[in-house]
């Protein structure tokens, strides 16, 4: 595999950046650019050492020098106690583009090679320092947005999704070795190795936790990519200058002439740690305009998908163009009187309901009802799913364990059961990668940042 090197901070010129050589040799190249009062290759593990970067120059004429290039502090981590379970070197210099990139350029020419994308994560993986689902967890981490995807991933990272899988697994991987054990003592019917009853009650189980974890994708896909918020209601009613006030910009255009809004708006918003993707709809009426019609069909699938649904009425009228049980949404509804800035006194106290004023900026009562419904919605499991990949692996493993329930009930032979039971077991191990192929551990680390 060879030592690898490259730049684990972020792109840029900053105070300080981070070169991470890693691999059997990295110790001893990085040793030949390194001069401090101790080698690299003398020194124990965990420790950092101050130095200088340098080497020599040969000039035109022949003449040789030292160049020197930086003044750095090298960590010294040995094998297997690492990130990626090899001697691993991480150098901090100063942050200068050309420092970095010639760093990188003189490791290179001492022996190393450029690191692919992931490729850090990949070898912490194969040298099994974490599972997959952790290492996917290590990108999600460095991508999070918000404190909820942050504490996700985090909890991902700390291995939340493979205890719980690993454990089920191990369970059934007993009776499934049991179920086998049978198949060898095919000539003798009346043995039993593994009890029907208690596989029965192994199954349901199973089946019932991996239904939640199921149920669970839709709350750690909305935490990860933004929990979905549709702003609707008729023309005119303030939904685009609601968007601009909660976003504290002009993303929206605001218009008094009906149908301005004829597609989907979508931008992101954190409030208290979580990350919100508002869509602000086309106004829901009736209209012969073919162009404002399909705005509005997208207004109506972007109710269906959405988790809450911010429903805004003009508080200034006497009727409300739309009700409740015409909205045809499958998340929370937010009933939202806008422009009470135009309503009198007397009215505002008697009201009970929600009432905000967009134009004015009056819309914290929104905000945290918004929060309110979200963190109760985040509460309703411990392990989340929140990538498709685990998702769709758990979906299979979860159909497989249905099909041997189904098989106990009609009594089918081990030979029958042990085909199911091995399609949940493999299902399982590939989300945590104990199953699994080059194709896809490529697919995977490919979306990483380099020199992660």
């Amino acid at each position: 595999m060879g030592t690898i090197c490259a730049i684990s901070t972020a792109y840029g010129t900053g105070g300080i950046a981070v070169i991470r050589v890693s691999g059997e040799e990295s110790i001893a190249i990085v040793d030949t650019l390194f001069k401090g009062r101790v080698a690299l290759a003398d020194t124990p593990a965990n420790t950092v050492r101050h130095g200088r970067i340098e080497r020599l120059r040969v000039t035109g004429d022949g003449l040789r020098d030292t160049e020197v290039l930086d003044e750095v502090l090298c960590s010294v981590f040995r094998a297997p106690h690492s990130f990626t379970g090899e001697d691993t070197v991480e150098i901090a210099c100063h942050g200068s583009m050309y420092i970095q990139q010639t760093l990188v350029q003189w490791l290179i020419d001492a022996g190393c090679r450029a690191a692919e994308p992931g490729e850090f994560t990949r070898r912490a993986f194969l040298n099994g320092k974490m599972d997959l689902t952790q290492a996917e967890a290590v990108a999600d981490l460095i991508a999070a947005q918000s404190k909820a995807e942050k504490d996700l991933a985090l909890s991902q990272l700390r291995g939340s999704v493979s205890t719980e899988l690993g454990s089920l697994r191990e369970r059934l991987l007993h009776f499934t070795s049991l179920v086998e054990l049978e198949l060898d003592f095919a000539d003798h019917e009346e043995l039993e190795f593994a009890d029907r009853t208690e596989l029965k009650d192994l199954a349901a189980e199973i089946e019932a936790k991996l239904a939640a974890l199921m149920a669970s994708f839709r709350t750690g896909n909305a935490i990860r990519n933004g929990i979905p918020v549709a702003i609707i209601g008729a023309p005119n009613v303030g939904k685009s200058t609601l968007l601009n006030a909660l976003l504290g910009e002009q993303r929206a255009i605001v218009s008094d002439i009906q149908g301005t809004t004829r597609d989907t708006v979508e931008d992101t918003l954190v409030l208290d740690g979580i990350l919100f993707r508002l869509i602000d709809t086309a106004g829901l009426r009736e209209t012969n305009d073919t162009i404002e019609s399909m705005g509005i069909e997208r207004s109506r699938r972007a109710m269906e998908r959405a988790q809450i649904v911010v429903h805004v009425q003009d508080a200034s009228l006497q009727d409300t163009s739309l009700q409740d049980a015409a909205l045809q949404v499958s998340g929370t509804v937010i009933n939202v009187l806008n422009k009470a800035d135009l309503l009198s006194q007397e009215s505002r106290v008697k009201s009970q309901e929600l009432r905000i004023s967009a134009k004015n900026g009056d819309i914290e009562p929104l905000k945290r009802e918004l929060v309110r419904i979200a963190k109760g919605t985040m509460q309703t499991s411990a392990v989340m799913l929140s990538n498709a990949r685990h998702y769709e692996a758990v979906t299979r493993a979860h159909a497989a364990i249905e099909r041997v329930q189904e098989g106990l009930k009609e009594g089918l032979s081990g030979e029958l059961l042990s085909m199911d039971l091995n399609d949940c077991l493999n299902a399982l191990g590939e989300v945590t990668g104990q199953i699994t192929n080059s194709e896809v551990l490529a697919n995977i680390f490919s979306k990483f940042c380099i020199g992660k």
